[in-house]
Protein backbone atom coordinates (compact mmCIF):
# COMPACT_ATOMS: atom_id res chain seq x y z
CA UNK A 1 0.00 0.00 0.00
CA UNK A 2 1.29 2.90 -0.83
CA UNK A 3 1.80 6.97 0.95
CA UNK A 4 -0.98 9.31 -0.24
CA UNK A 5 1.66 12.50 -0.92
CA UNK A 6 0.17 15.57 -0.45
CA UNK A 7 -0.41 17.81 -2.93
CA UNK A 8 2.27 21.17 -3.02
CA UNK A 9 0.77 24.05 -1.88
CA UNK A 10 0.28 26.72 -4.77
CA UNK A 11 2.52 29.65 -4.66
CA UNK A 12 -0.34 31.64 -4.93
CA UNK A 13 -2.77 29.59 -2.13
CA UNK A 14 -2.72 31.41 1.13
CA UNK A 15 -0.83 28.09 2.39
CA UNK A 16 1.76 28.92 -0.24
CA UNK A 17 1.84 32.19 1.04
CA UNK A 18 2.77 31.48 4.72
CA UNK A 19 5.00 28.55 3.32
CA UNK A 20 7.19 31.63 1.71
CA UNK A 21 6.91 33.86 4.48
CA UNK A 22 8.40 31.01 6.63
CA UNK A 23 11.61 30.04 4.41
CA UNK A 24 12.73 34.00 3.70
CA UNK A 25 11.84 34.41 7.65
CA UNK A 26 14.15 31.45 8.31
CA UNK A 27 17.12 32.56 5.73
CA UNK A 28 17.11 35.88 6.81
CA UNK A 29 17.39 35.01 10.50
CA UNK A 30 20.21 32.34 10.12
CA UNK A 31 22.28 34.36 7.80
CA UNK A 32 22.13 37.37 10.13
CA UNK A 33 22.61 35.73 12.61
CA UNK A 34 25.85 34.12 11.78
CA UNK A 35 26.98 37.86 11.40
CA UNK A 36 25.51 38.49 15.15
CA UNK A 37 27.44 35.68 16.27
CA UNK A 38 30.70 36.70 14.89
CA UNK A 39 30.05 39.70 16.67
CA UNK A 40 30.09 38.00 19.71
CA UNK A 41 33.00 36.08 19.42
CA UNK A 42 34.93 39.20 18.81
CA UNK A 43 33.36 40.90 21.85
CA UNK A 44 35.20 38.83 24.03
CA UNK A 45 37.71 37.06 22.46
CA UNK A 46 40.17 39.58 23.82
CA UNK A 47 39.20 37.51 27.08
CA UNK A 48 41.21 34.42 26.30
CA UNK A 49 44.21 35.80 24.26
CA UNK A 50 44.63 38.95 27.45
CA UNK A 51 48.14 37.17 27.85
CA UNK A 52 48.90 36.79 24.57
CA UNK A 53 48.20 40.24 23.61
CA UNK A 54 50.29 41.92 26.43
CA UNK A 55 53.39 39.41 25.58
CA UNK A 56 53.21 40.50 22.06
CA UNK A 57 52.43 44.01 22.54
CA UNK A 58 54.24 44.44 25.47
CA UNK A 59 51.10 46.53 26.90
CA UNK A 60 50.27 47.28 30.27
CA UNK A 61 46.81 46.40 31.99
CA UNK A 62 45.45 50.14 30.89
CA UNK A 63 46.12 49.72 27.14
CA UNK A 64 45.08 45.67 27.09
CA UNK A 65 41.94 47.70 27.94
CA UNK A 66 41.87 50.33 25.92
CA UNK A 67 42.98 47.93 22.66
CA UNK A 68 39.60 45.49 23.91
CA UNK A 69 37.75 48.91 23.91
CA UNK A 70 38.37 50.35 20.48
CA UNK A 71 35.89 47.69 19.19
CA UNK A 72 33.25 49.14 21.70
CA UNK A 73 33.87 52.81 20.87
CA UNK A 74 33.20 52.23 17.14
CA UNK A 75 30.68 50.00 18.33
CA UNK A 76 28.97 52.54 20.68
CA UNK A 77 29.10 55.53 18.04
CA UNK A 78 27.70 53.18 15.15
CA UNK A 79 24.53 52.08 17.19
CA UNK A 80 22.44 55.00 16.61
CA UNK A 81 23.41 55.26 12.81
CA UNK A 82 22.68 51.91 12.43
CA UNK A 83 19.51 52.51 13.41
CA UNK A 84 18.63 55.36 10.53
CA UNK A 85 20.40 53.22 8.28
CA UNK A 86 17.96 50.07 8.84
CA UNK A 87 15.04 52.19 8.91
CA UNK A 88 15.87 53.97 5.38
CA UNK A 89 18.56 51.43 3.33
CA UNK A 90 17.89 48.13 4.92
CA UNK A 91 18.99 45.71 6.71
CA UNK A 92 20.43 43.39 3.57
CA UNK A 93 22.64 46.58 2.26
CA UNK A 94 23.97 47.45 5.93
CA UNK A 95 24.71 43.42 7.04
CA UNK A 96 26.64 42.78 3.54
CA UNK A 97 28.92 46.11 3.60
CA UNK A 98 28.73 45.10 7.42
CA UNK A 99 30.51 41.92 7.02
CA UNK A 100 33.47 43.17 4.47
CA UNK A 101 34.62 45.37 6.38
CA UNK A 102 34.52 43.36 9.69
CA UNK A 103 36.65 41.09 7.29
CA UNK A 104 39.05 43.30 6.45
CA UNK A 105 39.33 44.24 10.05
CA UNK A 106 39.52 40.53 11.04
CA UNK A 107 42.97 40.03 8.75
CA UNK A 108 44.53 43.42 9.77
CA UNK A 109 44.28 42.51 13.63
CA UNK A 110 45.38 38.74 12.36
CA UNK A 111 48.78 40.53 10.80
CA UNK A 112 49.23 43.35 13.28
CA UNK A 113 52.91 44.36 14.22
CA UNK A 114 52.20 47.10 16.54
CA UNK A 115 49.30 47.94 19.03
CA UNK A 116 48.50 50.54 17.09
CA UNK A 117 47.85 48.14 13.73
CA UNK A 118 45.93 46.08 16.50
CA UNK A 119 43.69 48.63 17.25
CA UNK A 120 43.07 49.58 13.62
CA UNK A 121 41.83 46.33 12.99
CA UNK A 122 40.11 45.67 16.18
CA UNK A 123 38.44 48.92 15.00
CA UNK A 124 37.77 47.82 11.65
CA UNK A 125 35.97 44.79 12.96
CA UNK A 126 33.92 46.96 15.37
CA UNK A 127 32.77 48.91 12.67
CA UNK A 128 31.44 46.00 10.61
CA UNK A 129 29.86 43.60 13.11
CA UNK A 130 28.25 46.63 14.72
CA UNK A 131 25.57 46.70 12.28
CA UNK A 132 24.66 43.00 12.51
CA UNK A 133 22.44 43.26 16.29
CA UNK A 134 20.09 46.41 15.06
CA UNK A 135 19.46 44.85 11.69
CA UNK A 136 18.36 41.57 13.26
CA UNK A 137 16.22 43.03 15.45
CA UNK A 138 14.56 45.15 12.34
CA UNK A 139 14.54 41.77 10.56
CA UNK A 140 12.67 40.24 13.17
CA UNK A 141 10.18 42.93 13.62
CA UNK A 142 9.43 42.84 10.09
CA UNK A 143 9.43 39.36 9.94
CA UNK A 144 7.84 37.55 12.94
CA UNK A 145 4.45 38.82 14.81
CA UNK A 146 4.37 41.71 17.60
CA UNK A 147 3.20 38.95 19.80
CA UNK A 148 6.13 36.86 19.08
CA UNK A 149 9.34 39.62 19.03
CA UNK A 150 9.97 39.12 22.77
CA UNK A 151 10.84 35.08 22.17
CA UNK A 152 12.13 36.04 18.58
CA UNK A 153 14.63 38.23 20.23
CA UNK A 154 15.87 35.40 22.73
CA UNK A 155 16.52 33.00 20.35
CA UNK A 156 18.62 36.07 18.55
CA UNK A 157 20.47 35.96 21.93
CA UNK A 158 20.65 32.53 22.30
CA UNK A 159 22.17 31.44 19.11
CA UNK A 160 24.98 35.18 18.76
CA UNK A 161 25.90 33.94 22.63
CA UNK A 162 27.01 30.45 20.81
CA UNK A 163 30.27 33.06 19.33
CA UNK A 164 31.10 34.33 22.81
CA UNK A 165 30.90 30.80 24.42
CA UNK A 166 33.01 29.47 21.86
CA UNK A 167 35.48 32.51 22.08
CA UNK A 168 35.73 31.47 26.14
CA UNK A 169 37.03 28.11 26.67
CA UNK A 170 36.71 26.43 23.41
CA UNK A 171 39.52 29.12 21.78
CA UNK A 172 41.26 28.75 24.68
CA UNK A 173 41.40 24.79 23.53
CA UNK A 174 41.98 25.86 19.84
CA UNK A 175 44.78 27.85 21.18
CA UNK A 176 46.90 24.95 22.38
CA UNK A 177 47.29 23.87 18.87
CA UNK A 178 47.14 27.32 16.85
CA UNK A 179 48.07 31.04 17.06
CA UNK A 180 45.67 33.34 17.45
CA UNK A 181 46.73 35.22 14.75
CA UNK A 182 45.62 32.11 12.60
CA UNK A 183 42.02 32.40 14.43
CA UNK A 184 41.57 36.04 13.17
CA UNK A 185 42.88 35.13 10.14
CA UNK A 186 39.94 32.37 9.71
CA UNK A 187 37.04 34.63 11.40
CA UNK A 188 37.84 37.00 7.74
CA UNK A 189 37.48 34.28 5.84
CA UNK A 190 33.85 33.73 7.38
CA UNK A 191 32.93 37.59 7.44
CA UNK A 192 33.15 37.83 3.42
CA UNK A 193 31.64 34.70 2.89
CA UNK A 194 28.57 35.60 5.00
CA UNK A 195 28.69 39.47 3.32
CA UNK A 196 27.95 37.66 -0.18
CA UNK A 197 25.16 35.37 1.33
CA UNK A 198 23.66 37.91 2.51
CA UNK A 199 23.32 39.80 -0.17
CA UNK A 200 21.38 36.97 -2.43
CA UNK A 201 19.25 35.65 -0.33
CA UNK A 202 17.85 38.39 2.55
CA UNK A 203 15.62 40.16 1.81
CA UNK A 204 14.38 43.21 4.30
CA UNK A 205 10.48 42.52 4.39
CA UNK A 206 8.03 40.68 2.89
CA UNK A 207 6.85 43.32 0.62
CA UNK A 208 10.38 42.94 -0.55
CA UNK A 209 9.43 39.50 -2.19
CA UNK A 210 5.88 40.23 -3.29
CA UNK A 211 4.21 38.96 0.34
CA UNK A 212 1.32 40.36 2.27
CA UNK A 213 3.01 41.73 5.97
CA UNK A 214 2.58 39.46 8.63
CA UNK A 215 -0.32 41.63 10.31
CA UNK A 216 -1.96 41.38 6.73
CA UNK A 217 -1.33 37.62 6.80
CA UNK A 218 -4.02 37.76 10.16
CA UNK A 219 -6.54 39.98 8.67
CA UNK A 220 -5.13 43.47 10.12
CA UNK A 221 -4.23 46.62 8.99
CA UNK A 222 -0.24 47.25 8.19
CA UNK A 223 1.95 49.10 10.29
CA UNK A 224 1.90 52.72 9.19
CA UNK A 225 5.28 53.48 7.55
CA UNK A 226 7.24 56.60 8.48
CA UNK A 227 6.33 59.77 6.73
CA UNK A 228 9.28 62.91 6.51
CA UNK A 229 13.02 62.73 6.89
CA UNK A 230 15.18 60.35 9.06
CA UNK A 231 16.19 62.74 11.33
CA UNK A 232 12.27 64.24 12.75
CA UNK A 233 11.71 60.11 13.40
CA UNK A 234 15.20 59.95 15.01
CA UNK A 235 14.25 63.29 17.13
CA UNK A 236 10.64 61.61 17.68
CA UNK A 237 12.54 58.34 19.19
CA UNK A 238 14.84 60.75 21.53
CA UNK A 239 12.25 63.11 22.71
CA UNK A 240 10.63 59.94 24.41
CA UNK A 241 11.04 59.89 28.07
CA UNK A 242 9.48 56.06 27.57
CA UNK A 243 12.83 55.78 25.54
CA UNK A 244 15.26 56.53 28.36
CA UNK A 245 14.99 54.13 30.54
CA UNK A 246 16.00 51.41 28.43
CA UNK A 247 18.98 53.24 27.70
CA UNK A 248 20.20 53.33 31.27
CA UNK A 249 19.61 49.61 31.80
CA UNK A 250 21.52 49.19 29.09
CA UNK A 251 24.47 51.13 30.22
CA UNK A 252 24.36 50.05 33.99
CA UNK A 253 23.46 46.01 33.54
CA UNK A 254 24.48 45.39 30.13
CA UNK A 255 27.89 47.74 30.03
CA UNK A 256 29.02 45.81 33.08
CA UNK A 257 28.28 42.18 32.02
CA UNK A 258 30.32 42.69 28.96
CA UNK A 259 33.40 44.91 29.96
CA UNK A 260 33.83 41.74 32.41
CA UNK A 261 33.02 38.59 31.01
CA UNK A 262 34.63 40.14 27.86
CA UNK A 263 38.09 41.04 28.87
CA UNK A 264 38.57 41.25 33.24
CA UNK A 265 36.97 37.71 34.27
CA UNK A 266 39.91 35.73 33.75
CA UNK A 267 42.41 37.93 35.23
CA UNK A 268 40.55 38.87 37.78
CA UNK A 269 40.10 34.67 38.87
CA UNK A 270 43.82 34.19 37.62
CA UNK A 271 44.67 36.74 40.10
CA UNK A 272 42.38 36.98 43.16
CA UNK A 273 41.27 33.23 43.31
CA UNK A 274 44.74 31.39 41.61
CA UNK A 275 42.93 30.09 38.72
CA UNK A 276 44.76 28.92 36.03
CA UNK A 277 43.37 29.96 32.01
CA UNK A 278 41.65 26.88 31.68
CA UNK A 279 39.63 27.28 34.55
CA UNK A 280 39.21 30.74 34.37
CA UNK A 281 37.90 30.63 30.67
CA UNK A 282 35.24 27.93 31.85
CA UNK A 283 34.09 30.31 34.79
CA UNK A 284 33.35 32.75 31.61
CA UNK A 285 32.11 29.81 29.33
CA UNK A 286 29.50 28.80 31.93
CA UNK A 287 28.77 32.54 32.56
CA UNK A 288 27.89 33.38 28.92
CA UNK A 289 26.09 29.91 28.18
CA UNK A 290 23.87 31.52 30.94
CA UNK A 291 22.90 34.51 29.67
CA UNK A 292 22.26 33.20 26.66
CA UNK A 293 19.96 30.60 28.30
CA UNK A 294 18.49 33.63 30.27
CA UNK A 295 17.97 35.68 27.10
CA UNK A 296 16.02 32.86 25.04
CA UNK A 297 13.99 32.55 28.81
CA UNK A 298 12.81 35.60 29.65
CA UNK A 299 11.83 36.57 26.58
CA UNK A 300 9.66 33.50 26.06
CA UNK A 301 8.34 33.84 29.50
CA UNK A 302 7.40 37.66 29.00
CA UNK A 303 5.76 36.47 25.97
CA UNK A 304 3.88 33.84 27.73
CA UNK A 305 2.78 36.07 31.01
CA UNK A 306 1.83 39.02 28.45
CA UNK A 307 4.06 41.37 30.88
CA UNK A 308 7.41 42.73 30.81
CA UNK A 309 8.17 44.93 33.91
CA UNK A 310 7.81 41.82 36.74
CA UNK A 311 10.19 39.68 34.68
CA UNK A 312 12.84 42.56 33.83
CA UNK A 313 12.86 43.62 37.81
CA UNK A 314 13.01 40.60 39.67
CA UNK A 315 16.16 38.70 37.03
CA UNK A 316 17.79 42.70 37.24
CA UNK A 317 18.06 42.61 40.69
CA UNK A 318 19.37 38.42 40.97
CA UNK A 319 22.05 40.06 39.23
CA UNK A 320 22.79 42.81 41.60
CA UNK A 321 22.58 40.78 44.44
CA UNK A 322 25.80 38.51 42.14
CA UNK A 323 28.20 41.02 42.30
CA UNK A 324 28.48 41.37 45.99
CA UNK A 325 30.32 37.75 46.58
CA UNK A 326 33.27 39.70 44.29
CA UNK A 327 33.12 42.23 44.60
CA UNK A 328 34.61 41.44 48.92
CA UNK A 329 36.49 38.76 47.40
CA UNK A 330 34.69 36.49 49.94
CA UNK A 331 36.38 32.95 49.26
CA UNK A 332 34.11 30.71 46.95
CA UNK A 333 34.24 26.97 46.40
CA UNK A 334 34.90 25.86 43.57
CA UNK A 335 31.28 24.80 42.65
CA UNK A 336 30.13 27.64 44.44
CA UNK A 337 32.31 30.06 42.06
CA UNK A 338 30.72 27.90 38.98
CA UNK A 339 26.88 28.34 40.16
CA UNK A 340 27.80 32.03 41.05
CA UNK A 341 29.22 32.80 37.86
CA UNK A 342 26.16 30.93 35.98
CA UNK A 343 23.16 32.47 38.04
CA UNK A 344 24.94 36.10 36.73
CA UNK A 345 24.81 35.01 33.24
CA UNK A 346 21.26 33.98 33.65
CA UNK A 347 20.41 37.12 35.33
CA UNK A 348 22.35 39.05 33.19
CA UNK A 349 19.72 38.47 30.98
CA UNK A 350 17.40 40.96 32.31
CA UNK A 351 18.44 43.80 30.29
CA UNK A 352 17.54 42.04 27.13
CA UNK A 353 13.81 42.95 27.29
CA UNK A 354 14.51 46.55 27.07
CA UNK A 355 14.63 45.75 23.57
CA UNK A 356 11.45 44.71 23.46
CA UNK A 357 10.27 47.22 25.73
CA UNK A 358 11.92 50.02 23.72
CA UNK A 359 10.49 48.73 20.59
CA UNK A 360 6.65 49.06 21.97
CA UNK A 361 6.85 52.61 23.61
CA UNK A 362 8.11 53.80 19.99
CA UNK A 363 6.55 53.80 16.44
CA UNK A 364 6.99 50.49 14.75
CA UNK A 365 8.44 52.40 11.35
CA UNK A 366 11.04 53.37 14.00
CA UNK A 367 11.79 50.24 16.01
CA UNK A 368 15.66 50.64 14.10
CA UNK A 369 16.08 54.08 15.65
CA UNK A 370 14.51 53.01 19.09
CA UNK A 371 16.67 49.70 19.58
CA UNK A 372 19.76 51.46 19.00
CA UNK A 373 19.18 54.29 21.09
CA UNK A 374 18.91 51.37 23.73
CA UNK A 375 21.72 49.45 22.51
CA UNK A 376 23.86 52.39 22.88
CA UNK A 377 24.23 51.85 26.08
CA UNK A 378 25.53 48.90 26.65
CA UNK A 379 28.32 49.29 24.41
CA UNK A 380 29.19 52.55 25.86
CA UNK A 381 29.32 51.10 29.50
CA UNK A 382 31.44 48.72 28.13
CA UNK A 383 33.46 51.16 26.58
CA UNK A 384 34.06 53.28 29.80
CA UNK A 385 34.92 50.14 31.99
CA UNK A 386 37.40 48.03 30.23
CA UNK A 387 40.28 50.94 30.04
CA UNK A 388 38.82 52.30 33.59
CA UNK A 389 38.63 48.70 35.60
CA UNK A 390 42.12 48.55 33.94
CA UNK A 391 43.12 52.09 34.80
CA UNK A 392 42.26 51.52 38.27
CA UNK A 393 43.77 48.11 38.50
CA UNK A 394 47.27 49.86 37.69
CA UNK A 395 47.19 52.77 40.12
CA UNK A 396 46.45 50.63 42.93
CA UNK A 397 49.61 48.62 42.57
CA UNK A 398 50.91 45.05 43.16
CA UNK A 399 52.36 46.07 46.08
CA UNK A 400 48.84 46.14 48.03
CA UNK A 401 47.72 42.34 47.07
CA UNK A 402 45.69 41.06 44.07
CA UNK A 403 42.33 41.16 46.24
CA UNK A 404 42.74 44.96 47.19
CA UNK A 405 44.15 45.96 43.83
CA UNK A 406 40.79 44.89 42.06
CA UNK A 407 38.65 45.93 45.09
CA UNK A 408 38.15 48.95 43.38
CA UNK A 409 37.99 48.00 39.78
CA UNK A 410 34.84 46.01 40.77
CA UNK A 411 32.72 48.40 43.36
CA UNK A 412 33.23 50.40 39.57
CA UNK A 413 31.42 47.86 38.02
CA UNK A 414 28.51 47.52 41.17
CA UNK A 415 28.04 51.07 40.83
CA UNK A 416 26.68 50.70 37.08
CA UNK A 417 24.85 47.69 37.83
CA UNK A 418 22.70 50.04 40.72
CA UNK A 419 22.15 52.37 37.63
CA UNK A 420 21.24 49.65 35.42
CA UNK A 421 18.72 48.36 38.34
CA UNK A 422 17.35 51.88 39.18
CA UNK A 423 16.48 52.36 35.12
CA UNK A 424 14.37 48.91 35.26
CA UNK A 425 12.32 50.40 37.66
CA UNK A 426 11.77 53.82 35.45
CA UNK A 427 10.68 51.16 32.09
CA UNK A 428 6.90 51.50 31.08
CA UNK A 429 5.08 48.25 31.44
CA UNK A 430 3.70 47.64 27.19
CA UNK A 431 2.00 44.26 28.34
CA UNK A 432 4.06 43.01 25.09
CA UNK A 433 2.10 45.22 22.47
CA UNK A 434 2.55 48.77 20.85
CA UNK A 435 1.64 51.66 22.91
CA UNK A 436 -0.76 54.18 21.05
CA UNK A 437 1.30 56.92 19.76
Amino acid sequence: MTKAIRPRAKPDSPHGIRARVRRLRWTAFALVTVSYMLAFFHRVAPAAIASDLQQTFQTSAAALGGLAATYFYVYTVMQIPTGILVDTLGPRRIVTLGGIVAGAGSLLFAQAATLTDASLGRLLIGLGVSVAFIALLKLNAAWFHDRHFGTAVGLTLLLGNVGAVLAAAPFAWVLQYTSWRTVFVVLGGVSFATAVLTWLFVRDHPGEAGLPSLRELDGEAAHPRHEGHWFKGLMTVLRNRLTWPNFWMNLGIGGPFLAFAGLWAVPFLRDVYGMDRAAATQHTSLMLAGFAIGAMSVGALSDRVGRRKPVLIATALVHLLCWLPLVFSLPLPRLASYLLFLLMGLSAASFTLSWACVKEVNKHALSGMATSVANTGVFLGTGILQPLVGWTIDRAGLALGASTQYRLGMLIFLAFVVLGFVGSLRVRETYCRYLPT
